[in-house]
């Protein structure tokens, strides 16, 4: 029986830098979106076919969901290709996981082919590109001097000396929830990737443990209950990503107001 260690396996180096069974799962995974979008691309008409209306369908179902949290369809638009890339990466590096030989087939005694996510690695650097990308997207959306204004409210405070010790006191209060608040993006990266990580690789544990021990019919209902798993877990990193980029290229109510 084998059992998935928390780190990945290396498989080799290349000038020094490790090469690691999830990198070559999620390498599978970008080739196959590579080759996908290029045969999708050459085959783009003002009569779709069956491939087209299928990928158009899906994408408008995206779309859909999208605008429920945006609230605008420009804002989805502006947004998509990141979540929807972060969607179909997430939920396709999932399912190969559950592809027949992955974590039987092996590069010496180690896993040839492990789930991508099951990689902390991964899921922290796309938890850290999403909450930076969400600041830069406020940045460039809301202004600089604003953006910031949301966690340490410097304009606020000096505004309030001219208006006495109540106002200069309940500012440097907001100035104190505002570190609270920059505090909270480093939250956001642990929640999003360990909340990631933790399901796909209790998952995978799970089937390794059952497959070892009952064979080969009885962990297909665990299996399938893993293709739900990744939706799941690659449509809440997405949302989650989406919100912060909503709420990030957002502008305070008294900004509006101003």
């Amino acid at each position: 029986m084998h059992i998935p260690n928390l780190p990945p396996d290396v498989l080799t180096t290349i000038g020094g830098f490790p090469i690691t069974n999830t990198m070559v799962n999620a390498w599978i995974a970008i080739i196959i979106f590579l080759i996908f979008g290029l045969f999708l691309k050459k085959r783009l008409s003002l009569r779709p076919g069956k491939l087209q209306n299928v990928t158009e369908y899906f994408v408008e179902l995206l779309l859909g969901y999208f605008d429920q949290v945006t609230g605008d369809r420009k804002k989805t638009m502006r947004f998509l290709p990141l979540v929807g890339s972060v969607f179909f990466f997430i939920l396709l590096s999932n399912w190969l996981g559950l592809l027949p030989g992955t974590g039987s087939i092996t590069f010496g005694h180690t896993m040839l082919l492990r789930p991508a996510n099951t990689d902390l690695n991964l899921t922290v650097a796309m938890a850290i590109i999403a909450v930076i990308t969400s600041h830069i997207f406020g940045l460039i959306t809301v202004g600089v001097f604003t953006h910031l204004n949301k966690f340490i409210q410097i304009g606020t405070f000096f505004k309030s000396l001219r208006k006495g010790p109540v106002a200069i006191f309940t500012a440097i209060i907001e100035m104190m929830v505002g570190v609270i608040e920059l505090v909270s993006e480093f939250a956001k990266v642990l929640s999003l990737s360990l909340r990631l990580f933790g399901n796909i690789f209790a998952g995978e544990v799970l089937i390794s443990v059952i497959s070892a021990l009952a064979g080969l019919l009885i962990p297909t209902p665990f299996m399938m209950l893993e293709l739900l798993v990744g939706i799941i877990q690659a449509a809440v990193f997405t949302m989650l990503t989406l919100v912060y980029l909503t709420v990030m290229t957002s502008v305070p109510h008294e900004e509006e107001s101003h």
